[in-house]
């Protein structure tokens, strides 16, 4: 049984900055990619970013390239979003993902295992 856990949320000023951590367990998940997806109040979980097993593709939603990284460390298991220049438009709950999935992939229901979330709030 896959588990994903996720860390780092947590309340920041708006043009703050936040690192979010999610580690695997039960089993090794070679060959998947691991994404973010975010999901606010009254609102779709929508896709964040996505990065392949390799680490060397990556894809963003348009609204926040160019302030937040995606990247993995697959020795430790573990995912990470880097989200920097945060806006209160980017409060809600992060999720993450993995799936057997291209990195483009942005529907939520192709993703296989999720974890709980962790909630970010940025105040403005």
């Amino acid at each position: 049984q896959v588990q994903l856990v996720e860390s780092g949320g947590g309340l920041v000023q708006a043009g703050g900055f936040l690192r979010l951590s999610c580690v695997t367990s039960g089993r090794t998940l070679n060959s998947y990619a691991m994404g973010w997806f975010r999901q606010a109040p009254g609102k779709e979980r929508e896709f964040v970013a996505a990065i392949s097993w390799s680490g060397v593709s990556t894809h963003y939603r348009d609204s926040v390239k160019g302030r937040f990284t995606i990247s993995r460390d697959n020795a430790k298991n573990t995912v990470y979003l880097r989200m920097n220049s945060l806006k209160a438009e980017d409060t809600a709950v992060y999720y993450c993902a993995a799936g057997t999935v291209l990195v483009t992939t942005t529907q939520p229901h192709e993703y296989d295992y999720w974890g709980q979330g962790t909630q970010v709030t940025v105040s403005s």
